[in-house]
């Protein structure tokens, strides 16, 4: 099921997320989300926990399109959320969108975006 206008929450301008870097928004009663952009007006939602160890991926190395976990050098598809072979893995992403300079996301996760969304409490430069 695609997300409705009311289910998308502005969280901060494409300038407030270093460009090859990360930001990070807290959530209460969830898993944090980091927001990647590795390009200028390209951003990319992914759960910041690493599906090999939980390793915190908004403090890993974005090249091109993908980001690399801190903790065991794991990659990890940004558009995706797949481990890149040889590792196996999925982190979760969320839908998210550019608009007219903003980053907007759907805080519910790609495949249950209907389910209630933890709420999305700030965001941590």
């Amino acid at each position: 099921m695609d997300a409705t206008v009311e289910d998308w929450v502005r969280v901060c301008a494409v300038e407030d997320i270093p460009l090859l870097g990360s930001r990070v928004l807290k959530r209460e009663g969830g898993d944090d989300i980091a927001l990647f952009r590795p390009a200028a007006a390209r951003v990319f939602a992914l759960a910041d926990r690493c599906p090999h160890k939980g390793g915190p991926l908004s403090q890993g190395i974005v090249s091109g399109d993908t980001v690399t976990c801190p903790l065991h050098g794991w990659n990890i598809q940004l558009d995706s959320g797949q481990a890149c072979a040889p590792d196996v893995g999925c982190a979760r992403r969320y839908p998210v969108q550019v608009r007219d300079g903003y980053v907007w996301l759907s805080p519910g996760p790609v495949a249950d975006v209907a389910a209630p969304p933890a709420r999305v409490a700030e965001a941590v430069a």
